[in-house]
C-alpha cells in the first residue's frame, strides 16, 4: 500500500511501468533475431549468410599407403547398376511404433569382368613352326566385387521404432547403413551374373589380344577360355 507522502511526489500524468515491459522488449529482441537469420538464409540481406552460414572444417590427417599390389588382370567390361533397397527389421513381439526399422535406400554401383593374364603359363601359348598361327588358351572370365558409388546413392526414408530412437542417441553412428551397403552389394554382385558381363569381358580380351599379336605378324589368332 502507497503512503499519502509517496502519491503526492508523484508528478501528476505519470504511471509506474508494468511488469510487462521487459519481456516486451525481449520478444521484440528475438522478433529482430529470426528476421536477421531468416533474411540472411533467403538472402534477402547480403552478407549475412556470412554470418549465420555453417562453415565446414576439414581436419583428416594424411592417407596411408598400406600395400601396392601389381595387377595381371584385363578388365574386359564394366556394368553399372541402380536397385532399390527395402529393408525392414521388426521385433518377433513389439510393434514397429516401438520397435523395428525400416530404411528405403537407392543404391548405384559398378562391376567389373576381367580375364587374369597372370595365371597362364608357357604352355597356354602355342606357336606353329612358321610363326603365323597362336592359340592362346586363357582362364574364364570372373566379376570383380562390386563398388558402391557414394556420389548417386542416397537413403529415401528411414523409420524406426521408439526403442531404436531412443538407442540411436547413444550410438556412436546412429546413421549406420552397413547392412543397407552389404544388401545392395549382394543385389548388385547377383544383377551382375545374369548380365552378360562375363561373355562380353571375354569377346572384348580376344579382340585385343588378336588386334595385338596380328600387328606382331601373326596372320591366325585362336583364343580358347578354358
Amino acid at each position: 500500500m502507497e503512503t499519502l507522502d509517496e502519491t503526492r511526489s508523484r508528478p501528476s500524468g505519470t504511471r509506474r511501468a508494468g511488469p510487462g515491459w521487459p519481456f516486451t522488449i525481449l520478444a521484440v529482441l528475438v522478433c529482430l533475431v529470426l528476421l536477421l537469420v531468416l533474411a540472411g538464409r533467403f538472402s534477402l540481406v547480403p552478407g549475412l549468410n556470412d554470418l549465420f552460414g555453417e562453415e565446414t572444417k576439414d581436419r583428416s590427417g594424411p592417407a596411408l599407403l598400406e600395400s601396392i599390389q601389381d595387377m595381371s588382370r584385363h578388365e574386359g567390361a564394366v556394368g553399372t547398376f541402380q536397385i532399390v533397397v527395402d529393408l525392414e527389421k521388426d521385433a518377433k513381439y513389439l510393434p514397429d511404433a516401438v520397435r523395428g526399422t525400416r530404411t528405403l535406400y537407392v543404391a548405384a554401383g559398378t562391376v567389373g569382368a576381367y580375364v587374369d593374364l597372370g595365371r597362364t603359363g608357357p604352355e597356354s601359348v602355342v606357336v606353329d613352326e612358321e610363326r603365323t598361327s597362336v592359340t592362346l588358351r586363357l582362364p574364364r572370365a570372373a566379376l570383380g566385387a562390386p563398388a558402391l558409388d557414394p556420389d548417386r546413392s542416397y537413403a529415401v526414408s528411414k523409420q524406426r521404432g521408439l526403442l531404436d530412437r531412443l538407442g540411436d542417441l547413444f550410438s556412436d553412428n546412429p546413421a549406420d547403413e552397413r547392412a543397407v551397403h552389404r544388401l545392395a552389394s549382394q543385389r548388385i554382385a547377383e544383377a551382375a551374373e545374369e548380365s552378360g558381363l562375363v561373355a562380353r569381358a571375354e569377346k572384348n580380351t580376344t579382340s585385343m589380344l588378336e588386334g595385338l599379336l596380328r600387328s606382331l605378324g601373326f596372320r591366325t589368332v585362336r583364343v580358347v577360355y578354358a
